[in-house]
Parts: structure tokens; sequence; C-alpha cells
């Protein structure tokens, strides 16, 4: 994967303060990118966006709400961006069920705000929008889900962001049309679909590592609401990595081939890399040693049993794939968490932890 691409680009980035949206600000930042992030300020305590001192390293740190459009006009318009990766979202399925309203406007209107400012802007070469893999009608089966599967979310997170999938379909038909790139317009359009992505520096609320994290440095049982639920467990860096091959094809010099990509993708793990949320617990506590835990078996909200992506797609026409596996993924956020109780410099460390990864991409070899 050549990410020289990037290298002077002006980047804008939706939620460049949450926990995947750091982790790519970092590293856009060290591949050269001019990176203008825009997002509410960090909404946890501690934030990965503060420990890497963050705010110093993007070239502009704008806070604003993804729901302010005349805002995010200004901010696109006045940055001028080659591409635009849109990760700001409302991200939890626990939260969305008591925000309904505030999840929607977020995730539905959020992306059709910044689709009208990028096509109002008139020069973004490129947009990734990142949804995830509770899009699609999920059924609880034992099935892969495949790009073209439908749309749908049982909870108002997953199912605003099948809507944000509607959308981003209906701006690349009627105003970012892949046939007309270089004819009518420039700008090439995709989404990409996410699994369960775990990696250091997440501190969200109701989610597992970071609730099993919070419990091992408080001496406290980690309480599983769901222990058989079945999930696409992937270490950040994996879809991160997609994300911006992802957008290296969009921005092609070739606008004819950059077209061919303008669609939907997964970046998801491997199948031997889905596995029940007890066997993540299981294996940190085997990673670090210590730590316990145990089952509330009380009544709570609707969350999937069972979710699988299919892969295929990204594999044959970008020529992506997952490389580390569930276990590897486990121990790389384990020893983020515990290197920064240590007291370890973050920046310098998660750097590392960058730069190891993107030399496995570079030659080619998993673990």
């Amino acid at each position: 994967m050549d990410f020289d691409i990037y290298k002077g680009k002006k980047v804008f980035l939706t939620g460049h303060t949450g926990f995947k949206g750091s982790w790519l600000a970092l590293w856009l930042t060290n591949l050269g990118a001019e990176v203008c992030g825009y997002s509410l300020a960090p909404d946890t305590e501690p934030a990965l966006f503060n420990i890497l001192g963050l705010d110093k390293k993007v070239k502009k740190h704008i806070l604003g709400d993804v729901r302010d459009f005349e805002n995010l006009k200004k901010s696109v318009g006045s940055f001028k961006p080659d591409i635009i990766f849109h990760l700001a979202a409302q991200p939890l399925v626990r939260v969305s069920y008591k925000t309904p309203l505030e999840t929607y406007q977020t995730n539905v209107m959020g992306v059709v705000n910044v689709l009208e400012a990028a096509r109002m802007s008139g020069g973004v070469e490129a947009i990734v929008n990142v949804t995830t893999d509770k899009c699609y009608h999920n059924k609880e089966e034992n099935y892969a889900y495949k790009e073209t599967d439908p749309m749908g979310g049982y909870d108002p997170y997953s199912n605003s962001k099948a809507c944000s999938e509607l959308v981003t379909s209906s701006f690349r038909s009627s105003f970012f049309n892949p046939a007309h790139i270089g004819v009518k317009h420039n700008t090439a359009l995709a989404s990409a679909r996410a699994g369960n992505v775990i990696g250091g520096g997440d501190y969200s609320l109701d989610r597992l590592i970071p609730d099993f994290i919070k419990a091992i440095y408080s001496g406290e049982k980690i309480v599983l609401r769901n222990p058989d639920a079945v999930r696409p467990w992937q270490f950040v860096l994996e879809p991160l990595s997609g994300y911006l091959l992802l957008g290296v094809k969009l921005l092609s010099k070739d606008r004819n081939s950059a077209a061919k990509y303008a669609s939907a993708y997964n970046f998801g793990p491997y199948e031997s890399s889905v596995i029940t949320v007890e066997n993540v617990v299981k294996e940190a506590i085997k990673i670090l040693k210590k730590g316990s835990y145990s089952i509330d078996k009380g009544e709570h909200p609707h969350e999937a049993g069972l979710l699988q992506l299919c892969i295929e797609k990204a594999d044959k026409e970008l020529n992506w794939e997952p490389i580390y596996t569930v276990t590897k993924a486990i121990d790389e956020t384990m020893k983020w968490y515990k290197a920064y109780n240590d007291g370890e410099d973050m920046l310098k460390f998660s750097n590392k932890q960058i730069n190891e990864y993107a030399e496995q991409i570079s030659f080619g070899t998993g673990s």
C-alpha cells in the first residue's frame, strides 16, 4: 500500500477528536498530510486526542458540530480539501436508545451536511464516508454480509448508519455519479463499513474494552451484558489502513480509474477472528495476567447476537486484507493501556504501533 500520495494533500477529517478519528489524524500527519479536523470537543476523560497532543499536530483544529451546516460549509469552503474522511458520529448503540433524535440528526443529517458542503465547495476530489458493519439488515444467521445486501438496523444507531449509507448512495447517483467524473464533476464518493474496532485510547461508554480497562485498573470485575454475542473484532489500524487505501484509489489522477472505486466496501477480520465477547475478555485477562468478570443476566436493550462481514470485495478490488489476528489485536490493545498506565510517552508509543503495523503492510506479511 503506497500512502505517499497523502504527503502535502489537504485532508478534511470530521470526528478527529474521537477514538478512530484521533488514530487516523495521527497517521495522516505522519504521512505528511495537512489535516483540518472538524469535531466536537473530546467527550471522555481521558481522551486519546488530548493524550497525543493532536491539537498541535493537525494543521487546523476546528471545534464544530456536523449538524451545523453553515459552519461546516464555511470550514470546508475555506480549507479547500482534496479529500474528506467523514468519521463524526454518535457511535454507540445503547446511547442511541436514550437519544434517538440526536443520533439521527448527527448520523443522517450530519452526512447530508458533509456531502452538501463538499458539493458546494466544488474542489473535493474524494470522499470516504465511514459507517459501520451494523448498517445491514441483520438476520443474525451464520452469514457474512456483502456490500450488496439490504440495509437495515434494529436499534436507532444501526438504523441511522443504514440511512447514512442510503444518503451516500443517493448523493453518488445524483451529484457525484461515477459515470460523470471528469465531465460534470470531479468527486469520487465511497463508503466504508468496519467491524468492531478495538485499540488503545478508547475510553467510550458502554464499550467492551474500555469497560474492561476501567474495571481492571479499579480492581473491580467487568460485568458482561452479552457474553455470547459474536462480533468481527479488529485492531484499530486495520480499518484505518482500508480507509487510507480507499482514499488512495479515489485520489487517482486517472479519474476513470478513481470512478471504479466509488462504492461501498467492508473492512473486517478473517472468520477466525469472529469470536464471542466472553472469549475476548478471557484473552485480555490472559495477556494482562489479571482481572475477572461476571455476567449480568438482567434485561437490556436489544443488541445483535451475531454479526459477520464478507471482505472479498476489499480483497479483490483494493488488494486489502487484515494483518492481525484477534489475539494480536487484543495483545496490541492491552500493551497500549499498560504503557499509558505506566506513564510512558504515548505519542511515541502510538507512533511505534503505527510504524510496526505499516511495515507489515509494506512487506505483505501477517501475524
